[in-house]
Formats: C-alpha cells, sequence, structure tokens
C-alpha cells in the first residue's frame, strides 16, 4: 500500500486530495444544516440551502487552486498546514455570509459559521488521519531504527520533529541531565535521566543515541560522549547550531561527512556505460571481498549482473559480513554468491576453487597494505603481497580464465617502503605470467589512496575529532592522491574491460591532496574549528609528530614518462620496465628461500636488487 502512494505521480495525488476537500466541503454542509436545524431538509429555505451548496462547491473548488490546498503534503503536516486550513474554512464562511445576503437565500446566518468550524474540523481530521497512517504504513514498510536523542533543549525538540519523516530512525526515547526538564513531554516522550539508557540498550529498545547538545561546551561534550561510548551502541552528535537552522536538514548533519567534501574537486562520474557488459552473465572471482577495495568492487559487479559472485577472503568476520550484505542483494536476482574462506597463499585452495566454480574473471584486491606494520612484518609481507599474487595468478593461467586484474598501488612506484615494494613485486609477477599466457589477459590498475577505506588517514582523524584532539600528522608537507571507494572501484572494473594483456593502468586521481588541508577541512565539515595561534579557542588543534619509517612526503604513480590513451579519460595505460623470466624466477627463487629460513636482511636485500627505485629514506631531514 505505501509503495502504491508513493509511486502515484504528483498529479494523481493532488487529483484525490482535491476529491476529498471538495467532497468535506458538501459533508460541512450537510453537518452544518443537521447542527441548526435537526435534519437536512427545512420547509421554506430549503432551496436557498442547496444554492448555498452549489455556491460553496464551485467557490471551494476555485479556493483549492488559488490556495494551493490540494498541495500540502500529508505526510509532512505541521502547524503552519493547520493554520492554513483554518484560513480556507474561514475565507469560504465569509463566501457563504457574502453569497446569502447577495443573493437573498434566506439561510440563517450562523450557518456558514457553523460551517467553518465543522469545515476546519473535518479537515485537520482528514490530515492528521492521513498523516498517521502513512506513518503506520511506512513503520510496516521499512526496517526502522529505534534511537534515543540525548538533549532536551531547542536543538533536541527540532530534531525529533525532523526524525518524525524519517524512514529509518523513529524516537523511541529522549533524555537530559537536567532535572527541570526530566518529566516535560516532548512528542509524545517523556524526558528521561540519562542513567536509563543502558536498560533501553540490553533490552534492544534503542539501537543508537543522537547526542543533541550543539551549544554545550566541548569539555562537557567529551565527557557525555565518553560515558555514552560504554553504552555499546552507535552514538552520533549533532555538529553545530548552524545545522538546525541551515537548508540542509537536520537528518544530513547527523550523517558522516561526505568523502567528496574532502577531495576539493567534483567526483568522476561512476554510471559509466560499458561496464556491465564486460561482467555479465560470467563467474566472477574477487580476493580480499571484505577489505575496503574489494567490498566495493563486489557491490558494484553484481549491478552488472554476472552468473556468479565468488568471494575470497580470509578474515571471516569480513568475509561473514559482506556474504550477508550481499546475499539479501542477490536474493531477488538469483545470482549466486559463494563465499569461500581461505588465504591467497594457499595454492591448492585457489586453484580448487576457481577449478570447481568455472571461474571466468579474476580481480585480485587482496593484500596487506599498512605501511608501518608490513615495515615491521617484512616476512609476512612479502609473503601475502608477492607470492599471494603468484599462486592466484598461476592459479589462473593454468585454469584459462579469460581475465586477471591486479588492484596495486601509487607506493609501488619508487617505493621508500616494504610495502610499496612488495606490490612492485606482486606486479611485475604479473607482467612476468603474461609473457606466459596464450589466453588469459593480466593487467594491473594502479592508483592512489582511497577515502575512508581501512587503515586510511580518515577514520583515524575521525576518532581523533571524537576524541576531542588532537588530529596527529606526520609532516605538515605530506600529500597523497586521493579518491572515493566507487570511484577507484568503477574505475578498477572498466580498466579490467580494456586489457590486452600485461597492461599497466594508471588512474587519473587529479591533483594530489595536502593531507593538513585535508585535516582541515574534515574538523570544519563536522562544524567545529582549529585550534592554533590564529585562534587559540578553536576545538581541535592539528600536531605533527615525524615522519615514519618508509614514509613519503608524496606519491607517484608512473615510473616512466610512456603513457597511452584508453577509451576512457581517467584511465591511462603505461609501459614499464619489466624483469626477464629468467630475473623473476631468480627473485622470486630467493624470497621463497628467504621466508623458509626466515632471513628478514636477506628478503630486504632481495627488494633492493629486484625493484627499480626502491630507496630508504632518512626521517631526520625530514621530520
Amino acid at each position: 500500500m505505501n509503495s502504491w502512494l508513493n509511486n502515484l505521480s504528483r498529479f494523481w495525488k493532488r487529483f484525490i486530495l482535491l476529491l476529498a476537500i471538495l467532497a468535506l466541503v458538501g459533508i460541512a454542509q450537510m453537518i452544518s444544516w443537521w447542527l441548526r436545524f435537526g435534519g437536512i431538509y427545512v420547509p421554506g429555505i430549503s432551496s436557498g440551502l442547496w444554492v448555498m451548496l452549489g455556491i460553496m462547491q464551485l467557490s471551494a473548488f476555485i479556493l483549492v487552486f488559488s490556495m494551493n490546498v490540494h498541495g500540502i503534503k500529508v505526510n509532512s503536516l505541521g502547524n503552519r498546514s493547520i493554520v492554513y486550513l483554518g484560513a480556507f474554512s474561514g475565507i469560504l464562511g465569509l463566501i457563504g455570509v457574502a453569497a446569502n445576503f447577495s443573493f437573498d437565500l434566506g439561510v440563517p446566518r450562523t450557518i456558514p459559521l457553523i460551517f467553518s468550524f465543522v469545515l476546519f474540523f473535518l479537515l485537520s481530521t482528514m490530515f492528521l488521519g492521513g498523516n498517521a497512517v502513512l506513518k503506520w504504513l511506512r513503520m510496516q514498510t521499512y526496517s526502522v531504527s529505534p534511537v534515543a536523542v540525548y538533549g532536551a533543549g531547542a536543538a533536541g525538540i527540532q530534531l525529533i520533529s525532523a526524525l518524525e519523516e524519517s524512514r529509518e530512525i523513529k524516537p523511541a526515547a529522549i533524555v537530559d541531565d537536567s532535572s527541570n526538564l526530566q518529566g516535560v513531554i516532548i512528542s509524545g516522550l517523556t524526558v528521561k535521566s540519562p542513567s536509563c539508557l543502558a536498560d533501553m540498550v540490553k533490552s534492544g529498545k534503542i539501537k543508537k543515541v543522537l547526542l543533541a547538545m550543539p551549544s554545550v561546551s566541548p569539555q562537557k561534550k567529551q565527557k557525555i560522549i565518553a560515558s555514552l561510548s560504554q553504552l555499546g551502541c552507535e552514538v552520533q552528535s549533532l555538529p553545530s547550531y548552524i545545522d538546525l537552522i541551515s537548508g540542509e536538514g537536520l537528518l544530513e548533519s547527523l550523517q558522516p561527512v561526505q568523502m567528496e567534501d574532502l577531495l576539493g574537486r567534483e567526483g568522476i562520474d561512476i554510471n559509466i556505460p560499458g561496464v556491465a557488459n564486460a561482467y555479465k552473465s560470467r563467474v566472477v572471482m574477487v580476493t580480499g571481498a571484505g577489505g575496503s577495495i574489494g567490498s566495493e568492487l563486489c557491490r558494484q559487479i553484481l549491478t552488472a549482473e554476472p552468473h556468479k559472485l565468488v568471494l575470497f577472503e580470509m578474515t571471516e568476520h569480513a568475509l561473514y559480513t559482506i556474504d550477508r550484505e550481499l546475499g539479501m542483494l542477490a536474493q531477488d536476482s538469483g545470482i549466486e554468491v559463494v563465499p569461500v574462506l581461505g588465504s591467497v597463499t594457499d595454492a591448492k585452495l585457489v586453484a580448487e576453487t576457481m577449478k570447481e566454480h568455472g571461474v571466468n574473471l579474476v580481480l585480485h584486491a587482496a593484500a596487506y597494505k599498512h605501511v608501518p606494520l608490513i615495515e615491521a612484518h617484512v616476512l609476512e609481507g612479502v609473503r601475502n603481497n608477492v607470492l599471494g599474487t603468484k599462486a592466484v595468478a598461476e592459479a589462473a593461467l593454468a585454469a584459462n580464465i579469460e581475465r586477471f586484474i591486479l588492484i596495486s598501488t601509487d607506493k609501488a612506484v619508487r617505493p621508500t617502503n616494504i610495502m610499496g615494494a612488495t606490490k612492485r613485486l606482486s606486479e611485475l609477477v604479473i607482467q612476468d605470467i603474461q609473457t606466459r599466457s596464450k589466453g588469459t589477459r593480466f593487467a594491473m590498475v594502479r592508483f592512489g589512496n582511497v577515502l575512508d577505506s581501512s587503515g586510511s588517514v580518515i577514520p583515524l582523524f575521525r576518532e581523533q575529532i571524537a576524541a576531542g584532539g588532537p588530529i596527529t600528522l606526520t609532516h605538515n608537507d605530506v600529500t597523497r592522491y586521493f579518491m572515493t571507494i566507487p570511484e577507484a572501484s568503477r574505475l578498477v572494473l572498466l580498466a579490467g574491460s580494456f586489457s590486452e594483456g600485461g597492461d599497466v593502468f594508471v588512474l587519473d586521481m587529479g591533483k594530489p591532496v595536502r593531507i593538513a588541508d585535508m585535516a582541515r577541512r574534515l574538523i570544519e565539515l563536522s562544524g567545529l574549528t582549529v585550534r592554533d595561534e590564529a585562534n587559540p579557542e578553536g576545538n581541535i588543534e592539528i600536531i605533527t609528530t615525524g615522519m615514519r619509517p618508509g614514509e613519503k612526503l608524496y606519491e607517484e604513480l608512473l615510473i616512466g614518462e610512456n603513457i597511452l590513451p584508453t577509451p576512457h579519460k581517467k584511465i591511462l595505460r603505461a609501459e614499464e620496465h619489466m624483469l626477464s623470466q629468467l630475473e623473476m624466477a631468480d627473485a622470486l627463487r630467493g624470497l621463497e628461500q628467504a621466508l623458509d629460513t626466515r632471513d628478514v636482511e636477506a628478503a630486504r636485500r632481495l627488494i633492493a636488487r629486484w625493484v627499480k627505485g626502491y630507496h630508504s629514506v632518512d626521517y631526520g631531514d625530514v621530520a
């Protein structure tokens, strides 16, 4: 029922409302006669009453259009709309008085007065009742999450009013630490003490707490957030009072900052024609399917209507989460989603998975990517990033699949850290294996940082802002290339469809962004201010801690200068140095031996030997 109403055009909604209003005008006339005379038929003046009925109906029809009464949204009825209905009823009553005297109808003067009150009552009842019914239907149709609003002041009252129209959230409780406000009823909810929240969370009565105290001091706000963090449920905060009076609305101010806002540029159009054709009715396997990029690749592949989607992931929780999400999305489309728990370093499992499911395309996104951690765990970085890529690529070659796409990184270009060097080695593995491939087309897609991915700076900055600061930077001049997760994933899928074999695709990520500027922008988009010498009263301080091992001031996307265009302007094809088959075999043999003997220094020497441009950094000069 709710979906049918939502699908009605605005014309039909207005038409139905017009008919209802005209019907209520006639009913109000009849009721006013009955209240005045005790019946509908009145000897001597019945003809005048019927003439007045005709005049009132015609006047109501004209007045509805002139006042746009049928344009009132039933599901967002407010005090102004009720006043508007009162004005409509009063004007119609005055028209009745004027008609009675002008045409000498002989109708008692109290009839138009009674009619105005009755019509206002009927119209208000219809709109309020319709509003209640639509809210009930919305509750039945959508999965609504109950929340508690912390703060019974002006911000809390306006927030509850906004939440009344939400499809996803309903206010189930309101709390405030002020004893003066406790016991007050707001929108049918009694203001309670915050001490009741713990029991409400445990019983499932609320799923989230929305902090609506934008004018409170940063110190008190931090204390409240710290206490709420013990509840075991999500907590969101209304950033500033500006959001309460802005045209963007209250609900938007509670949402996380849009990643596009941090880039300082327009987003890339991800509705790219031709992507779906490359994956439609195919069996696609994504390694690292539970990661930030892998999971988004899976979501977008699902929209391309593949025959089957194989999710290969080593982390149990990540695999469970993405399988559960995609399973629900694929249920109605008939697409089979197959979760496989395991590591890409398990060559036998990888090969069996490809053979069992008849995989046509592989997107290899599985990798360790956290720079400081891999710098401290060199052998595990080599095992997962290099030998894992080798295992998946060789299995793809043996299974004679159509395409294999490696997800790489700008840190692979003249790397200063082990993570970047292992990713460059994985690129060399792909370039080498392509020379022995007769059917499978191997390619790699290289791009920079992805906003809000796991391990990136944005989640860290958010945590630091929520804790009241400071935000920590390694260096004021650090710059990075950035894309949003959907942008990068969509271009990866498109680049894969361009593959001719051995390609190194590079995504045009625009201009690099200063991390310091991004931190400042994130603070401001959160409704706060930066605390510095120019603004000592600001909310969040930004401090520098010094460069970490393996970190660069800036990243590059190309090793050489040979770049070629592709059918899409944001995707370039690079021609770069590669190792010979003998050199690659020698490098892999040496790395496998270093892993067997647990020789970290040997692994480092081999990396320095085979990865062109690899060098370490003296951090004392830049910190």
